[in-house]
């Protein structure tokens, strides 16, 4: 890109993060551009300056572009090996570090619609009894995009979707309904749903498996850190990270310890970082010295003028109570009352509240978010220190949540202002320290020097050896990494020479092949059939046969497609009259035989064409 379109593009992220709280910024700059300037291209937009333009005008248009942008492509049990290890490896051993009464905490990450959670869900189930999954496990599932949510909250899916779904799981994990698989209500409710920017939000904390795949390999390198250190600090001691078949933990090796390199499948390493216990003591309330009557509207006037901004969730997180200060904080109003927190901005800007909520619900222990920044168009930065309260009756059961937002925004510019001051401060202090040592290195004794220069020298050999040590250490790690990089490689060559091959081979056929899907969708055009119809590959594959406008009698064929579709051994032959790209009527040879896959079930048809004379 030129410096202006650069400019333009950095532009058009920044305003997605103001308005939208979508952070794009620490995403791959040629990936991300490539996909906006393919929705750009749908819309009939040549620059990113008019496209900023068109964002301001139409919400539409907001979707549209985070489809494109975020691709939620998922499916059940994708890539099943993968999958078997986990549930043959991963899960036993999981278990068997807990009590057969302790929690199970799982973080599907980027679960798009919601596929990779609910199969977690089946595998666990099957592991544990139905009733033991309901009491013991939390699968906590988090998208960045809000529609891919809602379509995963609903939990239903096409026959299509659940294709890849064992059939003793589809029978005992879904209902059908209407024609759709929706997966059973009662299992339903262990997960957990909810938007989490793995960029910018606080993430969830001691889980046993953590599942994020294919989302670092979008981000840039920088940014790839920052989330991997977020991601270790959500795991629990030995608990379990894994990524997607493209990803690899190539820094943070002193993090993560692999378990199963080819199924991109890691360990928190013992020790890498110190855990901190954090216990929350309960005091019984005194005992009342005489009741009072008629206080409950007194408590209502004093939470609603309290100059601190309050919200109260009941436990099925309906809104109970919003304070003055939280409705001018946060646009609220009486309105919102009876709503559900999920359906308020609040609920995830400034920070996404409802997994500390669950949090709170669950664990029953009060929960502190620091440094939260809130910033309302045409208004000054606003800091704030949020406190989410478990609210418990006498018996520990709970009533609701408490979530309290105390502005600390003085604090923080006083906090800028001691650390301006300081620095000033430490710079005075050490020029002041450099003068004084200077006047004592005057007075010093020779002998004392020579001693000085003597320690100094044994420190300075420790230092060569710890060096010389870690540099053997990286000159293995390097060695181990030219390994990898020669094998990935010679397999991207002999993939390359494949693909060349297989290409050439199908260019070189004078007949025409086309290749079509069961939905009768082209696959396939060779230059035999651009030659014979006038219509370039690009222009053919992926539309459907029937709506390309060439002169190929697609009706008089499609009783040799559907018989192709059917048997794997037919060979069906026809000829018809056809009008090539010239415009002259011929007679065509046309032979129709089944497209095998892989797994040796018909996945299409394949269509030899040639002038019968």
């Amino acid at each position: 890109m030129s410096d202006q379109e650069d400019a333009s593009f950095e532009a058009l992220l920044h305003y997605l993060r103001d308005t939208r709280g979508v952070d794009f910024t620490g995403y791959k700059r040629t990936s991300l551009a490539r996909r906006m300037r393919h929705q750009m291209d749908r819309s009939g937009i040549a620059t990113f300056d008019e496209y900023l333009d068109v964002l301001q005008a139409s919400s539409d248009e907001f979707a549209a572009l985070f489809d494109t942008v975020l691709i939620n492509v998922t499916s059940f049990f994708r890539d099943p090996t993968a999958w078997q290890f986990i549930r043959d490896e991963v899960m036993p051993a999981l278990l068997a570090r807990r009590a057969p009464d302790e929690p199970i905490r799982i973080w599907s990450a980027g679960c798009a619609s919601g596929q990779e959670a609910f199969t977690l869900a089946m595998i666990l189930a099957d592991d544990l009894d139905v009733e033991a999954f309901r009491h013991r496990v939390k699968i906590y599932a988090t998208d960045l995009d809000e529609q891919a949510l809602t379509h995963a909250r609903a939990a239903t899916y096409d026959a299509k979707a659940v294709a890849s779904v064992p059939e003793p799981l589809l029978t005992k994990y879904f209902d059908q309904v209407n024609g759709r698989y929706v997966f059973r209500k009662d299992l339903r409710r262990a997960v957990i749903f909810g938007r989490n920017d793995l960029v910018k939000d606080a993430p969830i904390s001691r889980v046993d498996l953590l599942v994020c795949r294919n989302t670092l390999m979008y981000l840039n390198a920088e940014t790839q850190r920052k989330v991997l250190s977020r991601l270790h600090f959500a795991l629990a001691p030995e608990g379990v990270l894994f990524l997607g078949h493209a990803e690899m933990l190539l820094s943070h090796t002193d993090k993560f310890a692999p378990v199963d390199l080819k199924h991109r499948i890691f360990q928190r390493a013992p020790g890498s970082q110190s855990e901190l216990n954090r216990a929350v003591t309960h005091e019984a309330p005194s005992p009342r010295q005489g009741n009072l009557s008629g206080l409950a509207p007194l408590r209502e006037l004093a939470f609603g003028a309290s100059p601190v901004a309050q919200i109260v969730v009941t436990g099925d997180d309906t809104v109970a109570m919003i304070n003055r200060q939280a409705e001018q904080s946060f646009g609220l109003s009486a309105r919102d009352i009876g709503r559900l927190l999920r359906d308020l901005e609040v609920s995830y800007r400034p920070v996404e509240l409802r997994a500390y909520v669950e949090q709170a619900k669950v664990e029953r222990r009060s929960a502190r978010i620091q440094e939260v920044e809130w910033q309302r168009a045409g208004t000054d930065a606003v800091w704030f220190e949020i406190h989410v309260n478990p609210l418990v009756d006498a018996q520990n059961g709970l009533v609701g949540v408490s979530i309290v937002f105390f502005d600390v925004t003085a604090n923080r510019i006083l906090l800028d202002k001691v650390v301006q001051t300081n620095g000033q401060l430490e710079a005075a202090y050490e020029e002041l320290q450099s003068t004084n040592e200077e006047l004592e290195t005057t007075n010093e004794e020779l002998q004392s020097t020579v001693e000085e220069l003597e320690t100094t020298n044994e420190e300075l050999q420790s230092t060569n050896e710890e060096l010389e040590t870690m540099n053997e250490e990286l000159q293995s790690t390097n060695d181990e990494l030219h390994t990898i990089n020669d094998t990935l490689r010679e397999r991207s060559g002999e993939l390359h020479d494949a693909r060349t091959f297989l290409a050439s081979l199908v260019d070189s056929m004078t007949m025409g092949m086309i290749v079509i899907d069961r939905e009768m969708q082209v696959v396939e055009w060779n230059r035999g059939s651009e030659e014979l119809w006038g219509l370039r590959s690009e222009e053919a594959v992926g539309a459907t046969i029937g709506n390309l406008d060439f002169g190929l009698p697609v009706d008089e064929l499609k009783p040799l497609i559907g018989n192709a579709f059917v048997d794997l051994d037919a060979v069906g032959e026809a000829r018809v009259t056809a009008v090539n790209r010239r415009g002259r009527h011929f007679q065509l040879r046309v032979v129709c035989t089944s497209f095998r896959s892989p797994t040796g079930t018909s996945s299409g048809a394949l269509l030899l064409m040639e002038d019968a004379g």
